[in-house]
């Protein structure tokens, strides 16, 4: 319990440095800086505000931020008054439940009849929040492998334990499409309704997310959507990304993080990014979205490709010899789901046509269906090959000499260093000659350019090109 004046004075500057963190710099000077701590006394904890507008914007719109902060530093039970200047003196008011206690963690709302739920058909007293999973999503059926296993395992130590009891909160999962981030997501929230029925699970995509937002927003009922929210206890919002520029849409979302996180609420986030690449959303959140771990599903490996392959010919009762399993995984350069219907084509092919699955035929039907593997391609083997297909020598294509055939066999090497290599345009300049980064746009076009208005150097270029890629 504090004792003093200086004490619980310095214990409501720790409270006002937290609440700038928890709101918008506008809001913060707007509504907390003006407020002045007057009296403590162990039980109540009266603050000065300038008048009775303070009070309402305080416990309508920052009380389930401000309260579990003053219970952290002054103490649980304490009950906040509002003094307000009248007549050169003060009159304190508490406002309606204005008792200051920490939420217990994972306390789920039984009684929401005072909350619209999206999910459900208004005119339900009593409701349960539909969690919006797909049962098919488990752990066990999640094909584990070195490119995922720090998120199945993350995955899983927030299902077992989740909210602020592991250091994963929130739990902030990125990768590329189709590599089975949401698989995870949705194992997740189901491990979590197994272990504990008794918690508010919801799976949401910011798209949904964003549309329920803007039809509270034309209601005039953002608090009934920011507090339906604040009653789950495991948020998984997928696709985070395209909270992009939308403001108003990222500022309830901050409020709905700030309930949850502070209630000791499990938020897992989804998103094609890691944050640091995320755009146009405010740094506030961002800060957020770093606070817990952020785990990357990557490209699977070799060895996880095999299982993947594996385990959908079983799954489809297809016998695929081993030859051609290792053929796959060695040459299949797609995501995951990409994989997965390729085989399914594959065995189709084989059963509708009555062939056996062979390499041949592998290659055959694949070839529709997924990226294959190619060499890598270098600047160095590009200008081998245009040299001798152009019939020019390479120390005259790198020299300064601008005959046609020599300005055009060095304009094309760039137009398909750029086209073919991940080299940045400085980079391909310097390995051709010692040109600029201006020079490589400038030859890109004129190759463009003459490939569309010269049918024979299109197809000089097109066959180049086929020999770069074989």
């Amino acid at each position: 319990m504090l004792a003093n004046a200086t004490t619980y004075t310095d214990a409501w500057q720790s409270c006002l440095s937290e609440l700038k963190e928890k709101t918008s710099a506008e809001e913060f000077a707007q509504w907390f800086l003006p407020i002045e701590p007057l009296k403590f006394d162990g039980e109540q904890l009266q603050i000065k505000v300038p008048n009775q507008e303070f009070v309402t914007a305080i416990e309508n719109k920052y009380s389930q931020v401000l309260k579990p902060i003053i219970a952290q530093l002054f103490g649980n039970n304490i009950r906040l008054l509002y003094a307000i200047p009248r007549n050169n003196h003060h009159v304190a008011i508490s406002a309606p439940d204005s008792d200051v206690t920490a939420e217990p963690k994972f306390s789920p709302q039984t009684d929401t009849s005072n909350i619209r739920n999206p999910f459900v058909i208004p005119g339900i007293n009593r409701i349960r929040i539909e969690p919006q999973l797909n049962k098919e999503y488990t752990f066990d059926n999640f094909i584990e492998g070195e490119c995922n296993r720090l998120v199945r395992s993350a995955g899983m130590s927030v299902s077992v334990n989740p909210g602020n009891h592991t250091p994963f909160n929130p739990l902030y999962i990125y990768g590329d499409s189709g590599l089975g981030k949401t698989h995870v997501a949705h194992a997740i929230g189901n491990e979590v309704r197994q272990r504990f029925p008794e918690l508010q699970v919801l799976y949401v995509a910011m798209s949904k997310f964003q549309a329920q937002f803007q039809a509270a927003t034309i209601n005039h009922d953002i608090p009934n959507f920011i507090h339906y929210y604040q009653a789950v206890d495991v948020l998984i919002l997928d696709d985070i990304q395209e909270l992009s520029g939308k403001a108003g849409t990222q500022n309830a979302f901050f409020n709905i993080f700030n309930h949850l996180q502070m209630s000791g609420k499990q938020l897992v986030l989804i998103s094609d990014k890691p944050p640091v690449e995320l755009k146009d959303i405010e740094e506030r959140l961002l800060t957020r979205f770093k606070w817990g771990l952020s785990a990357e599903i990557r490209i699977p490996d070799y060895d996880t490709k095999v299982k993947i392959i594996k385990t959908k010919a079983q799954h489809l009762n297809a016998d695929i010899p081993e030859d051609v399993v290792c053929y796959l995984a060695e040459n299949i350069s797609a995501n995951i789901r990409e994989i997965e219907g390729a085989i399914s084509s594959l065995i189709a092919n084989a059963t509708f046509m009555n062939k056996r699955i062979t390499i041949s035929l592998a290659k055959e039907i694949l070839k529709v269906y997924v990226s294959l593997y190619q060499k890598e391609i270098t600047i160095d083997h590009i200008l081998e090959v245009i040299c001798a297909e152009m019939n020019v020598d390479r120390e005259r294509l790198n020299s300064s000499e601008r005959t046609r055939e020599v300005a055009i066999a060095r304009q094309l090497a760039m137009f398909l260093a750029k086209k073919h290599t991940k080299q940045p345009l400085a980079a391909i300049g310097a390995a051709i000659g010692g040109r600029n980064h201006a020079t490589v746009l400038h030859s890109c076009k004129t190759i463009t350019n003459l490939m569309d208005t010269e049918k024979l150097f299109r197809q000089q270029v097109e066959k180049i090109e086929k020999i770069l890629l074989s």
